[in-house]
């Protein structure tokens, strides 16, 4: 058997720069091409489900949750609050009017959601309310009116002295 010595080869730092560079190149080049696209529209529609964004704020006088329902109907949202807690749940339906095999490309997203936020103990829940138009839910959530302590003044009851 016969062993040879080893020998590093030189490289030039910008050869090494160039290389990463390509490397990045090619390991972008997996995500632009077609076999990702395909599989994703492969996909059951529950394994594309999505979820609303949202947007919470506060004002002075109350709380706002925004919501992003595109193509959403009415009907299809439903608002519900239970104890602390602040439901949005729907569902965003596939339209049947084009066969899947007629498709060249999805990316829109259909199935079910649920969203839930926790609410701030003093939002008076007898008067939320909510706004639906082009898309977009508002939720509004008004605070309670600040309760103020009541004073109570301390009387104290006086002895009448009896003289024995």
């Amino acid at each position: 058997m016969v062993l040879d010595r080893w020998q590093p080869t030189r490289r030039s730092p910008w050869r090494l720069f160039r290389e990463l560079e390509e490397t990045g190149r090619q390991f972008d080049s997996l995500f632009e091409a077609p076999l990702w696209p395909a599989i994703w529209r492969r996909l059951p529609a529950q394994e594309r489900e999505w979820s609303p964004a949202l947007e919470v704020f506060e004002k002075e006088d109350k709380y706002v949750v925004k919501a992003e329902l595109p193509g959403l109907k009415e009907e299809d949202v439903d608002i519900s609050v239970s104890d602390d807690t602040l439901t949005i749940k729907g569902e965003k339906k596939t339209e049947h009017e084009v066969k899947e095999e007629e498709y060249h490309w999805s990316e829109r997203t259909y199935g079910s959601f649920l969203r839930t936020i926790r609410l701030p103990s003093n939002v008076d829940t007898k008067k939320i309310e909510a706004d639906y138009e082009n898309g977009m839910l508002e939720i509004t959530l008004p605070k309670m009116a600040e309760v103020k302590p009541k004073k109570i003044t301390v009387k104290t009851k006086k002895v009448e002295k009896t003289g024995k």
